[in-house]
């Protein structure tokens, strides 16, 4: 006897697809631990205005065009560090553009409370790119030499000569953007399983300091393709992809309270910050008007909005005064964020430029709270934000 399907009966995977709209093959390593799936498919309907004696609606031609919006909320969890990525590394390329910037790690010959690193080999590193110690990321600020870098921040625990730092995969910004397909698994087998194509990331926002720290996706899909209606070269497919054989799937989610703000010109670590989030807007428009098609046939990256906001009690000592002072000013600051603070568990978000809107003063509850509004980061070329997980 067929019954209810439960809401947690499901299981998703993402992969990056090689090009538009064509399905991406997955393994159980595709495997992510998201919240929610929405896909919302709507036929565009364009007013009859045939005079048919009569006031009856008499229906529209089937092949119209098609919209496909879709929301993905995930928390942040572990990963494991022998991948190349945590498994919804994918959509943070689908929102960024740019390839994984890989650092495998490093011996370090020296290390400075100002923040420069010694390595006692070639570092392979670019400005920007993350790497980790013990518990801690930072980010590339500037390449000194070969061997040495300008760290954004200074680690707090300054690492020993010859301690061996940890590696990190980090996501910048590109021109282009990638798509990525999207799979949703239901039990039993025999209920409707969905894949959605040509996913491309519209907005990315990441929460911080709520119960637990989230990621939200959303953004303009090609096309849903489902099990029931499924007909050949959907997607480029020839028959619909079975889910593969169910792996391990161990995580843990990381609490919202644990990591770390530094904020300011002078970058100080504030530990007032109580809300926060990190959005990045690609204002994406699709090719929808190609004649001969009721589909999508490209995404065209607008441009890049990358806006940081938070909240932060109010205190009287230096460094909260003079990120108020650059805030009247409009002088740019630096942000970052650090998320988690276990290896493994870690992730950073990095704004090298930002000019913080004047805050808003509440003084509503009983400790004064400043709100910073959305405040737009800045950049040279495709460098405005960089996303790291080690």
């Amino acid at each position: 006897m067929s019954s209810y399907i439960s809401s947690n009966a499901n299981r998703f995977y993402t992969a990056l697809e090689s090009a538009y709209g064509s399905v991406a093959a997955i393994t159980a390593s595709n495997r992510i631990p998201a919240l929610k799936l929405t896909i919302k498919q709507q036929r565009e309907v364009v007013n009859r205005k045939d005079k048919t004696g009569t006031r009856t609606f008499a229906g529209l031609p089937a092949g119209g065009r098609l919209k496909t919006n879709f929301e993905l909320q995930t928390y942040m969890t572990s990963w494991d560090k022998s991948a190349a990525g945590p498994g919804y590394g994918p959509l943070f390329q689908a929102a960024l553009g740019g390839t994984p910037q890989q650092f495998a790690g490093g011996s370090v010959a020296s290390s400075t409370a100002d923040g420069k690193m010694g390595f006692t080999a070639a570092h392979g590193l670019s400005a920007g790119q993350a790497l980790a110690s013990a518990e801690e990321i930072r980010f590339v600020a500037a390449i000194i030499d070969a061997n040495n870098v300008q760290l954004n921040v200074p680690f707090t625990v300054l690492p020993a000569a010859g301690a061996v730092l940890g590696a990190a995969v980090t996501y910048a910004p590109a021109t282009e953007l990638p798509s990525v397909s999207v799979f949703d698994f239901w039990s039993p087998a025999t209920a409707v399983q969905r894949l959605l194509c040509g996913a491309a990331v519209d907005e990315l926002e990441i929460a911080i300091n709520g119960d637990y720290h989230e990621f939200h996706f959303t953004g303009i899909g090609q096309d849903v393709v489902d099990s029931s209606s499924f007909s050949a070269d959907m997607g480029e497919l020839q028959a619909f992809p079975q889910e593969p054989a169910l792996g391990s799937f161990d995580y843990s989610i990381v609490p919202g309270n644990m990591g770390q703000a530094w904020l300011g010109t002078t970058p100080t670590q504030f530990f007032t910050l109580t809300n926060a989030s990190v959005v990045v807007k690609n204002n994406l428009d699709t090719r929808t008007k190609e004649f001969g098609s009721s589909l999508p046939r490209a995404i065209s990256p607008g441009d890049r909005e990358v806006t940081a906001s938070f909240e932060l009690l109010a205190q009287d000592d230096s460094a909260t005064s003079a990120l108020y002072q650059a805030a009247r000013q409009q002088s740019p600051v630096t942000v970052m964020f650090q998320l988690g603070q276990v290896p493994g568990q870690l992730m950073g978000v990095y704004l090298k430029s930002v000019i913080p809107e004047v805050p808003e003063f509440d003084d509503g509850k009983a400790r004064l709270q400043w709100r910073f509004r959305p405040s737009r980061g800045q950049g040279t070329s495709d460098d405005e934000i960089a996303v790291a997980f080690a």
